[in-house]
C-alpha cells in the first residue's frame, strides 16, 4: 500500500498525518503540487492506492483531482468535495437542496440588484467572496452608505472574484462558532472559536475551547459533510440567538492545529486510518 500526500507547505498538521503514516508503518511520498506537470502521458501517480489532498491552494486542489480523477487515482477529498467546498454558492446550493439550515443566502450579478437584495434582506448583512478562507475579504455591512461603498469597491476592483455578489444575513452569534470535523461517517471532534471580534476564525485570532457533540450538531455535520460529497471535511455551525444551529460553511480541507490543543482525539490519526480503509476497499 502507498499514499501520497499533495502539499506545498508542510505545517503542524501535515507533520502530524505523516507521524501517523510512519506509525502505522505506512508507505508514503509528500508531493508538492508546485513541481508537477499534469501531463496524462508522464503522470507519476498511478502506483498510489489514495492520494490526501493537503493543499493550501484552492486552484491546485482544484486541478489536481479533476486530474487524478482522470488517471482513476482516488484522492481525499475528491475533486467533487473539492468543487463543492471551494465555491460558496455551489456549497450553499447543496445544502439546500439537502434540506439543511443555513443562513438566509443571496446571489445578484450587479451592484444595483445587490444594493436591492441588501436593503429587501435588511441590515446588517455579510458580504462573502464566492472563493476563500481564514475569514479574508468578508465584510458586515451595516446601513446603505457602507453598502454602496463595498459594492464600488468590488465592482472596480472587477474580475471573477469580484464579479459575484455573495450576501448572507448577519447571525448574531454569541461570541463564537462551532467547528465540527467529519472524517467518513464520524464527527471526530467539535470545538467552539470564539473571539472578541466578529469574525471567529482561528486563523483571525479566535481561540478553540471544547465543545460536545449534541445530536443536533451530529446530524448538521453528517448531514453538510454527505450534502458535498462526503470525505474528510469541516462543517462551520452558527448559533442564532434563538437557539437554532445553521451550516455556514464546509472546508474540504481542514486545519486542527487549534483543536489539537484542545481535543483528547487523535486527528492525525483518524484521518489517516480513514485514507488507509479507502486504500484497502480498493485493492
Amino acid at each position: 500500500m502507498k499514499i501520497g500526500v499533495l502539499c506545498s507547505r508542510v505545517r503542524l498538521e501535515e507533520k502530524l498525518l505523516f507521524a501517523a503514516l510512519r506509525k502505522r508503518g505506512i508507505d508514503f511520498d509528500r508531493v508538492d503540487p508546485r513541481n508537477m506537470v499534469l501531463d496524462p502521458r508522464r503522470n507519476g501517480v498511478e502506483d498510489y492506492d489514495v492520494v490526501l489532498v493537503r493543499c493550501v491552494s484552492d486552484t491546485r486542489a482544484y486541478y489536481v483531482t479533476r486530474w487524478l480523477d482522470s488517471l482513476g487515482v482516488q484522492s481525499v477529498s475528491s475533486h467533487q468535495v473539492v468543487a463543492a467546498c471551494g465555491d460558496k454558492m455551489l456549497t450553499t446550493s447543496l445544502l439546500h437542496q439537502a434540506g439543511l439550515p443555513t443562513p438566509t443566502t443571496v446571489i445578484a450579478f450587479t451592484p444595483e440588484m445587490a444594493l436591492n437584495a441588501i436593503e429587501e434582506m435588511g441590515y446588517p448583512v455579510v458580504l462573502k467572496p464566492l472563493f476563500g478562507s481564514w475569514g479574508r475579504l468578508l465584510a458586515r455591512v451595516n446601513d446603505r452608505d457602507a453598502a454602496e461603498a463595498v459594492l464600488e469597491h468590488k465592482a472596480t476592483l472587477g474580475g471573477y472574484l469580484h464579479g459575484v455578489f455573495y450576501i448572507q444575513e448577519y447571525v448574531r452569534k454569541p461570541g463564537r462558532d462551532i467547528r465540527a470535523v467529519v472524517v467518513g461517517d464520524e464527527v471526530v471532534y467539535c470545538i467552539y472559536r470564539r473571539s472578541e471580534h466578529w469574525i471567529t476564525n482561528t486563523a483571525r485570532g479566535g481561540t478553540g475551547e471544547r465543545c460536545a457533540v449534541t445530536p443536533t450538531v451530529l446530524d448538521l455535520s453528517l448531514g453538510a459533510a454527505r450534502a458535498v460529497g462526503g470525505g474528510i471535511v469541516a462543517v462551520d455551525l452558527l448559533e442564532t440567538p434563538d437557539g437554532r444551529l445553521l451550516i455556514s460553511e464546509v472546508n474540504h480541507t481542514p486545519e486542527f492545529h487549534s483543536s489539537a490543543r484542545v481535543s483528547d482525539v487523535d486527528i492525525a490519526g483518524k484521518m489517516v486510518d480513514y485514507v488507509l480503509q479507502l486504500a484497502e476497499a480498493r485493492r
